[in-house]
């Protein structure tokens, strides 16, 4: 914690004895944030390994990840809660346990509900670690708490991790098994529990806020529904959507949740999303541009894998090796937003304009040369530019919600918004759109192509059936991909332009509050809440 853990003009971290060096102190904690951001509870990179090995669906995997990030979103609002109640060792320790047993279940479980529960409870420790620890070295990385500059820290930490660990998860697989990379990395948290049991001491802040006042069933209702959304967008396609009384009733227990949180919100004194977050201008703007951005760039999880597996014929480890692209962009995105927005404070608008300018040339990239003989090589720019764009947008909306001017109890709420529709809705309801998209574009050009080669070359129709379907499809995928491509690109281009005649001269300006600033916030919230509660004791 900040305050108590400085010296005038000196940082240290007392939770750490005095042996330790005080230069070595901060990068302790940051390795325990890439032991913990590396220890998620399914690894979506060893998708087809479990496929094969287990019952499992590549659905049921794909849910399993997305719930691990709504577990990851739902704990926004009440991390600080919770850091202010238990010390870093404490949560560090539960956090370590917690994962290691979620990754024992992961590794050998083949029950859809079990693998689902586990993973969600694992992201909701693996957030709540990783803000102990990054909130302990923040006025190491900002002494002004400026959290352009540290947002840039988070990214490059949390988005380089999901590319190393599918590298590292395929080559486990490649040389070993994919359980393996499970193992490994129950040793690696076992490694940093041993570390935290052995070099941080149990010291909490100056005061002790209980946690009252938490609403825990809107926190389950709106877990709920956000399982409901991210069922909807994974499944859809295999139950054929509304179709399939699965789809129905996940929507209908959905709409519920989302019902019933809305009417409580209206009564509640603390309820765990307020209305204030949800209609704060800056968390709608980010909301919309989210949906729109993501959704240009969602040909990731629908195109990407299928073209370079089906068409140019890479395997695994070739395909693999195209996250170090997306790695390299992550890191230069990082550093060019460092660079500009942090410590220039470049606008908003010039930021989102460049963001949407490199998702065009993405686009563009594949719409003019996506073929058969493209080489591994000539994908590095579009996949840089990718990894460069999603980068930057996640740290500029990040910062503009800390600057949206709301009250810090209320500010976690939005975190929780801005996780569900960063993180989970971008990386679910884009793909199920496109892939849609793709389904219908493409058995209307395999109805035209083949009629075309048919009636234009009638020697066709004494090839092997399987051999003629297997070259419609192909050239049915290369067509349609194009025309998708070339959608996209056009929508990319008009919200550019809306962007750039747009107005708007705001920059990063806004300042994170001091810790004892929030102590004292935090502290008056539960005295009004055992007021309440004393006066009325059925009130909530």
């Amino acid at each position: 914690m900040a305050d108590w853990h400085t010296t005038p003009g000196v940082f240290d971290i007392p939770d750490i004895p005095k042996f330790v060096p005080r230069k070595l102190k901060p990068w302790l904690f940051i390795f325990f944030v890439l032991i913990i951001q590396f220890s998620g509870g399914v690894y979506l990179a060893a998708a087809s390994d479990m496929v094969g090995s287990t019952a499992l669906m590549q659905e049921d995997i794909l849910m399993a990840g997305y719930a691990s990030l709504i577990g990851l979103a739902i704990n926004f609002a009440v991390m600080f809660r919770i850091k202010f109640r238990f010390s870093n060792r404490t949560q560090l320790l539960v956090a370590g346990a917690v994962l290691i047993t979620a990754n024992i279940i992961c590794a050998h479980t083949t029950s859809v509900p079990v693998l689902v529960t586990t993973c969600f409870i694992a992201g909701w420790f693996r957030m709540q670690a990783t803000l102990a620890c990054n909130s302990t070295i923040q006025l190491w990385l900002t002494p002004v708490r400026d959290m352009s500059v540290f947002f840039c820290y988070v990214y490059i930490i949390v988005d380089s991790v999901i590319q190393l660990s599918g590298i590292a998860t395929i080559y486990t697989s490649f040389f070993m098994q994919w359980e393996y990379m499970h193992w490994i990395m129950i040793g690696m948290l076992a490694i940093m529990m041993l570390m935290v049991a052995l070099l941080l001491r149990p010291v909490r802040g100056p005061m002790f806020i209980p946690l009252l006042g938490i609403d825990w069933i809107g926190a389950i209702l709106w877990a709920g529904f956000m399982m409901c959304f991210t069922f909807i967008c994974v499944y859809g396609n295999y139950y054929d959507w509304w179709d399939a009384s699965e789809i129905r009733g996940a929507t209908v227990i959905g709409l519920l949740c989302i019902i019933i949180n809305l009417w409580r919100a209206s009564f509640l004194h603390h309820p765990y999303i307020s209305f204030r977050a949800m209609k704060n201008r800056n968390v709608i703007r980010a909301t919309g541009i989210y949906l729109v951005f993501f959704t240009l760039i969602a040909t990731e999880h629908v195109f990407e894998h299928s073209y370079a597996a089906n068409i140019l014929g890479f395997d695994e480890t070739n395909l693999i090796d195209l996250n170090w692209y997306v790695f390299i962009g992550i890191v230069s995105g990082c550093g060019f937003t460092y660079a500009t927005f942090a410590l220039r404070k470049w606008r908003y608008k010039t930021m989102t304009a460049i963001a949407f300018a490199l998702a065009i040339v993405y686009l563009a990239y594949f719409y003019f040369f996506i073929d058969y003989g493209v080489e591994k090589e000539m994908l590095f720019i579009p996949l840089f530019f990718r990894g460069a764009a999603s980068v930057i947008i996640s740290i500029v909306f990040l910062t503009s919600i800390v600057q949206s001017g709301l009250p810090f109890q209320v500010f976690p709420q939005a975190l929780t918004i801005n996780g569900f529709t960063g993180a989970v809705m971008g990386a679910t309801f884009g793909p199920a759109l496109i892939g849609e998209f793709l389904r219908h574009t493409m058995a209307k050009n395999a109805s035209l192509l083949s009629a075309a080669i048919t009636d234009f070359n009638p020697d066709v129709l004494y090839m092997p059936v399987g051999q003629l379907y297997g070259m419609v499809q192909k050239q049915a995928m290369i067509v349609s991909m194009k025309e998708i491509y070339g959608w996209l690109l056009i929508v990319a281009s008009m919200s550019l332009i809306v962007i750039l005649v747009s107005y708007s001269p705001v920059r990063p300006w806004a300042i994170f509050p001091k810790w004892k600033t929030i102590r004292r916030t935090m502290r008056r919230t539960v005295r009004i809440e055992e007021r309440a509660k004393a006066v009325c004791p059925d009130i909530r």
